[in-house]
């Protein structure tokens, strides 16, 4: 009986202890949100392309803001104009876009009495010619590695982007490469990780990027590494190429880029 009073006076002594703490945390100014990354996958056409407006999200929030009621389209050069329309809260598409290797294009996007806009160049790119397997990979040696190789063009300041989707990761990994020391060479891209298993297909991506979105990723992935998509909102302040007319002060979270992509699905041996 006694121990049980004992137990009895400790657990109301615990219990009258409880306090409830209330963490205020400092809300930040919600950011605009701009991934406008225009693909142009070899062996299609390319007309079709989206763009996706959201705003930065609170601490507690789980899920990012989508931004609708904005006015935005992409003009070449020439003068021919592709009006992006809102299909989905947030989610702006074109059916009718014209990519041409080289050609320069612009950004406008018009919301809330504000315009932004962006200049880019559509990049190309060579194709992955092979893909090495290494059962022997990574730092434990016990990892599966995959190379991707490909012939970089002689003379040319070239910059590259590899993606590599895989049923593990929620986001594709990236990875960035120039060929400043490695012009005209044949050039591989590496992916290891523990968790790729025989029969796995992993999904692998080169893109032809600009020198000024190679600086933007090289800046960003290093922040923040190279799982997660680069336009989950940032650790800290990267300026992308989006500007509003109106502020140069403002800082817009994306960018606009637009690239010529090679891909190949790989089955895992």
């Amino acid at each position: 009986m006694k121990k049980v009073l004992l137990l009895l006076m400790f657990a109301g002594l615990f219990s009258a202890c409880e306090d409830v703490v209330e963490v205020e945390l400092e809300e930040a100014e919600s950011r605009l949100i701009v991934d406008a990354i225009l693909q142009w996958e070899k062996g299609t056409d390319g007309t079709s392309q989206t763009i996706k407006l959201s705003r930065t999200r609170g601490f507690f929030d789980q899920e990012p803001i989508p931004v609708s009621e904005a006015v935005i389209s992409v003009t070449k050069a020439s003068g021919e104009e592709f009006i992006f329309n809102e299909t989905d809260p947030g989610e702006y598409v074109t059916t009718n876009f014209i990519p041409e290797l080289e050609e320069l294009y612009e950004l406008r996007l018009e919301l809330d009495g504000d315009v932004y806009t962006a200049e880019e160049i559509l990049k190309p790119v060579v194709e992955i010619d092979s893909i090495e397997q290494n059962n022997e990979g990574g730092f434990t040696g016990e990892d599966i590695e995959l190379k991707a190789f490909y012939n970089d063009p002689q003379g040319i300041e070239n910059y590259y982007l590899f993606k590599y989707f895989t049923p593990f990761l929620a986001f594709p990994e990236f990875s960035t490469f120039d060929d400043e020391f490695n012009d005209g060479n044949r050039i591989f891209g590496l992916f290891a990780d523990e968790d790729i298993e025989p029969g796995m297909d992993i999904r692998i991506q080169l893109h032809g990027i600009s020198e000024d979105y190679f600086n933007f990723l090289e800046i960003l992935l290093a922040q923040a590494g190279s799982a997660g998509g680069p336009f989950e909102t940032q650790p800290a302040t990267v300026r992308g190429n989006i500007k509003n007319v109106n502020d140069d002060e403002e800082l817009i979270f994306g960018y606009f880029g637009l690239s010529e992509v090679d891909q190949v699905i790989y089955t895992v041996q």
